[in-house]
């Protein structure tokens, strides 16, 4: 039985290869080649020159971000009250860091105050530092208002463009990895 099952599938398998195979006329496809490799090469040509652009100074770096609100909602949010940077106080670490690349990944709770801990984000120095309720972060002046094990408030300090200063919240939010 397993001899006629084997003859039934192998048989025509041999025929079809067989077919296959043809023994066509390839002397047009010989020729084709022959007559190609007759053919004189062509010169390349050289590659074209390219000039230099010149190199770009990005001086942004001092306005404002496309990302953030404008300047006239960053009034509204003023309400009447003069605000100003200290600027004679000692910077604190994380005020190195731009706080749109912080981000919050726990807290712990040590003698009833409860302590952030903020990764300073990519980079060559990147941390992950302690923070609390009156520390200072990124690079406007932020100042830490409430800091909850879910978020921290952090209130910046920015420029209004017309030699003023504006208060700014920003909230940055547990980040929960899966």
């Amino acid at each position: 039985m397993r001899n006629r099952f084997s003859k039934l599938v192998v048989v025509p398998m041999v025929l079809m290869l067989a077919a296959c195979g043809g023994g066509g006329d390839l002397n047009g496809l010989r020729d084709k080649i022959e007559e190609t490799k007759r053919r004189p090469g062509k010169q390349i040509e050289p590659l074209p020159v390219f000039r230099p652009l010149p190199p770009f100074a990005y001086a942004a770096m001092t306005l404002r971000s496309p990302f953030e609100r404008p300047i006239e909602e960053l009034a509204s949010v003023k309400g009447g009250k003069t605000v100003e940077p200290d600027l004679s106080r000692p910077k604190e670490y994380l005020e190195n860091f731009s706080i749109t690349n912080m981000s919050m990944v726990g807290t712990v709770e040590q003698n009833g105050t409860l302590w952030a801990l903020v990764d300073t984000g990519p980079g060559s120095q990147r941390s992950v530092e302690p923070v609390t309720i009156g520390n200072y972060m990124g690079r406007n002046h932020g100042k830490i208002i409430t800091a909850s094990p879910n978020q921290i408030e952090v209130m910046e300090i920015v420029a209004d463009g017309d030699g003023g200063w504006v208060e700014r919240p920003r909230i940055i939010k547990l980040e929960e990895k899966e």
